[in-house]
């Protein structure tokens, strides 16, 4: 699979469409909110820039891409007031894959543009907003030309799947029946996820390392687990069910078994030590923070159904979800003909599931400082 080529959110606004359906990351975007605070406050407690680089990565589409740049602007913009000076010229770059719904995006900016005069008259300083299609594990900035980089939702996904779990020269599916790390998956395999996010995580900041200037910061936050265990149901349990729903089709024939076993989730939830080891292997920036938080798998929110005032079910929220995301990688590997059917009985697995059990994802936000 080549995910550059081939991952992206669910584009438009239809009832499948990623800004439809991303209430569970708007709920990671503020658990983030007072590390972003404090970094940004950290970044202007010795000197305000003229010109302000900011990057978001992974920015997706929908409600949530412009959300934090317009939280970082008040942040910066009411220090500058409390400091008597004017707003900075902000420099602001959107990061995510080719395959990225960037026009909707561009289509809101005279509208954000409208607001932020608005809100903050004179004394506001001048904004460019630019779109920088490519995989965030490469370089896509100039050498220290960033103070803040900022990712959400985003770091969790691999550059690739791993090698060897795609490798034709081994005749009998490693993972076979599972779709991503579960209890049954052997040693080898949880070893290979590993190995690809520390390179992927090692390749990511040795890019940053360039591109920021000396004490500028970063705010990343994204899907992990508190323990060191990555077959614990916090890190993998809705990729089992989802590989549940599968094993159901491939019974009644809707799915060839082989399609099952040759697909692997490019995805991986790290834990706490990972990253500082990765971090501090890399040795270019320094931790200021490091936090996880719960978030409930549907967001925490009732949604209505379009038909009735009747709220939908949890099952279907979660589907909505991770359909949303995901929808783009098991088309191509599955087809489109089933999706609706695959994520119609994902919903009714993953109601029965929460009928009994309570489940949450595990969000790690982490802030560091790029060393002087």
């Amino acid at each position: 699979m080549e995910v550059v080529k081939v991952l992206h959110m669910n584009k438009g606004d239809g009832e499948t469409s990623y800004a439809k359906n991303s209430t569970v990351q708007s709920k990671i975007i503020s658990t983030a909110k007072p590390a972003i605070e404090e970094a940004i406050l950290g970044i202007l407690c010795e000197k305000v820039p003229e010109s302000i680089g900011i990057a978001d990565l992974g920015c997706s589409s929908g409600p949530n891409s412009l959300l934090v740049i317009s939280e970082i602007m008040d942040i910066i913009h009411a220090r500058c007031r409390n400091l008597d000076r004017p707003s900075p010229e902000f420099r602001v770059s959107l990061n995510d894959l080719p395959g990225n719904d960037f026009n909707s995006i561009f289509e809101t900016l005279p509208a954000f543009f409208k607001k932020q005069k608005q809100e903050k008259g004179i004394g506001f300083g001048r904004c460019y907003v630019s779109a920088v299609a490519g995989s965030f594990y490469d370089r896509l900035f100039p050498d220290k030309s960033l103070h803040f980089v900022h990712s959400s939702s985003s770091l969790h996904w691999l550059s690739q799947v791993p090698p060897v779990l795609e490798s034709n020269a081994i005749p009998a599916a490693l993972n076979k029946g599972k779709i991503y790390i579960s209890k049954s998956s052997p040693q080898c395999v949880l070893d290979a996820y590993s190995v690809q996010f520390q390179n992927n995580f090692s390749m990511f900041l040795r890019s940053r390392a360039a591109e920021m200037v000396a004490g500028g910061r970063m705010v990343l936050s994204f899907m992990g687990r508190s323990s060191i265990d990555p077959t614990t149901e916090e890190s993998c349990y809705h990729w089992e069910l989802l590989a549940q729903a599968l094993m159901s089709m491939v019974t009644e024939g809707l799915i060839e078994e082989e399609k099952l076993d040759s697909f692997n989730a490019p995805y991986y939830g790290p834990c706490p030590e990972e990253l500082k080891m990765e971090i501090q292997k890399e040795g270019s920036f320094i931790i200021d923070r490091l936090d996880h938080f719960e978030i409930d798998w549907d967001g925490g929110v009732e949604e209505l159904t379009s038909t009735m005032s009747l709220p939908l079910a949890r099952g279907q929220r979660v589907a909505k979800t991770i359909r949303a995301v995901v929808e783009s990688m098991f088309e191509l590997h599955f087809g489109r003909g089933i999706m609706d059917l695959l994520f119609t009985r994902y919903a009714q697995i993953v109601d029965g599931y929460l009928s009994k059990n309570s489940a949450n994802y595990i969000n790690l936000v982490i802030s560091i400082i790029k060393k002087h």
